[in-house]
């Protein structure tokens, strides 16, 4: 029987806090999101006596959690604590990676003309010069403002606009910019009959997932362009970007309509420690009762739970990138 190790350290202003109490471990990963996200739940008292770890845990604080059997751990996650609550009888810290960094403010300014990349690169010059960019997305804006925002702000902006996964490799100190589905973390094998212990998945099949995206975009001059992709009479999805290139806008439309009309899985698998998964891993699929379905499929969020009753993965999973 595998025992369940973890190890949580915790670092402020240079001095090291090793946490020996804990109830349960929740991380939350996503290409979708701009963020991870660690909650630790600690018992409120142990022993009848008060736990306070104020003096060693602060806001801001460093954090690294990794996990695993048998001392054969795996960094889980590495970030900041953004806040401690008190609820319930419980200690919960909540923890997120360096987008925790990029919530400040930033200069306002108008870019004219400038690109994703360049945009990235000023909030991380002005935020913490230390981070290094990963991007391979290059979009184009012909004008780009920014007023009254934080770096968070703007990353959104992009993320949304642009339709890019973007999301930080805090251990590594890199921002990472990719289309969708491009970057590959790794790969893991799942059989439904063997090392998924409850499955909600439902297949969808391209050819049954008509899409018509329209993208539009108001330049510099006020005038509207478009580009359409996709099937017509299918579901119509309208975005509308900022000043972006016209020689841009089809791998915005390109990129949504991958997203919304790929083969793929619909839905989630829970699993163990065991295999060690990520965003962005293929998963291949296995599948002994229906063959066809077989495939390595694109993991867009893992969900880790760790606590008393055991160590569970729940796996999101999303297009079909090969057979």
């Amino acid at each position: 029987m595998y025992n369940i190790i973890w190890d949580i350290r915790f670092k402020t202003e240079g001095v090291n806090y090793s946490l020996q109490t804990v109830a349960s471990i929740d991380i939350e990963c996503s290409v979708d999101n701009l963020s991870d996200t660690a909650v630790i739940t600690l018992p409120e008292a142990v022993m009848n006596q008060v736990l306070n770890i104020g003096n060693e845990v602060k806001r801001g604080s460093e954090v690294v959690i990794k996990a695993g059997y048998d001392y054969e751990l795996k960094t889980e996650f590495v970030g900041f604590v953004q806040d401690i609550v008190t609820n319930d009888s419980s200690l919960k810290i909540m923890c997120e990676d360096a987008l925790f960094l990029f919530r400040k403010g930033v200069k306002d300014v108008e870019l004219k003309p400038t690109s994703v990349p360049k945009i990235a690169q000023l909030l991380i010059n002005q935020i913490d010069s230390s981070y290094r960019l990963v991007c391979d997305y290059t979009i184009n804006y012909e004008k780009f403002v920014i007023h009254q925002a934080t770096a968070y702000d703007v990353l959104k902006k992009l993320a949304e606009e642009t339709k890019a996964n973007i999301y930080f490799n805090t251990e590594k100190k890199e921002l990472h910019i990719h289309p969708p589905y491009i970057e590959k973390g790794g790969e893991v094998i799942y059989s439904l009959q063997r090392n998924i212990e409850n499955s909600s998945l439902e297949y969808k099949k391209a050819i049954d997932r008509k899409v018509e995206v329209i993208v539009e975009s108001t330049n510099v001059a006020g005038k509207v362009e478009s580009y359409t992709t996709g099937t017509t009479g299918g579901e119509k999805i309208t975005l509308k970007v900022g000043s972006v290139s016209p020689g841009d806008l089809p791998k915005i439309a390109n990129a949504e309509l991958i997203r919304r009309s790929a083969d793929m899985y619909e839905g989630t698998i829970d699993t163990w420690a065991i295999p060690f998964v990520q965003p962005t891993y293929s998963a291949k699929i296995k599948d002994e009762d229906y063959p066809e379905k077989d495939g390595k499929y694109y993991v867009e969020a893992v969900t880790t739970s760790i606590n008393e009753s055991g160590f569970k993965r729940t796996v999101k999973l999303g297009i079909k990138v090969s057979v």
